[in-house]
């Protein structure tokens, strides 16, 4: 018999924070962007994609704010790189959740 699946509610939390952060088509293309270049500032961001400063800023703010990005100051510019360990740390709990779910739906409980 298996056990009910239990996430903790901070991680639970935490996970759909990051996960309402990337499910935006901009912010996705940006990611993917730091990436392929392994870090940017903001300039190289909106001139890239040809979009508004405060655009690429506000997305940038998100992505930060969910932790998706790390920063480093150098003098007056803020660089931008991806946060692995977070994106990782997201597709094991979604991973995990999709997995219970979908072998035993009634098993899931939220502690």
């Amino acid at each position: 018999m298996k056990t009910a699946l239990h996430i903790e509610d901070d991680n639970l939390k935490k996970a759909a924070l990051r996960l309402r952060a990337i499910n935006n088509k901009l912010r996705v293309i940006i990611l993917q962007l730091i990436h392929k270049k392994g870090s940017l500032i903001v300039q190289d961001i909106y001139r890239k994609l040809k979009i508004e400063q405060s655009v690429a800023s506000q997305h940038l703010a998100i992505l930060r704010n969910a932790n998706l990005v790390i920063t480093k100051r150098e003098g007056k510019c803020i660089y931008y790189s991806v946060n692995y360990q977070q994106l990782d740390f997201l597709h094991k709990t979604a991973q995990k959740f999709l997995e219970i779910r979908n072998t035993n739906p009634e098993k899931l409980e939220k502690n």
